[in-house]
């Protein structure tokens, strides 16, 4: 399972990258492997301003919905344009041309409290 070092990670199995103010979002690779194949990402959430923990959107997969949680809080500015003809890219490359959402981050000390690659590997097992 690839869980990468840089990135901070959330109980609900999203993964951040912070750059700045400017945080990517996405799910990881154990959410997309207990998904399964994803059919569809619906996040209709650009420009609004949201609290750590509400909900951004849903990933659709062949037998389940599932909400998306926002690890932090901001404002979201972009949706992954790619993801609406090829939602496949979050399994195929979640950390990578699979993320979600961008957004402004309000406080960036918040990522701190995210936990880092070998909590999260713990919780996954």
């Amino acid at each position: 399972m690839n869980i990468p070092e840089t990135l901070r990670y959330t109980k609900d199995h999203e993964w951040v990258r912070i750059e700045g103010n400017v945080a990517t979002i996405g799910i990881t690779d154990f959410a997309q492997r207990e998904l399964g194949d994803i059919v569809y990402v619906d996040i209709n959430t650009v420009g609004s301003a949201l609290n750590a923990e509400d909900v951004f959107g849903t990933v659709e997969a062949v037998k389940t919905v599932s909400d998306l949680f926002l690890p932090i809080a901001g404002t979201i500015n972009e949706v992954n344009p790619a993801l609406e003809g090829a939602p496949e890219l979050v399994n195929t490359d979640p950390y990578g041309e699979g993320w979600m959402v961008k957004m402004t981050v309000n406080n960036t000390a918040d990522v701190d409290a995210l936990m880092d690659a070998a909590a999260y590997a713990a919780l996954v097992g």
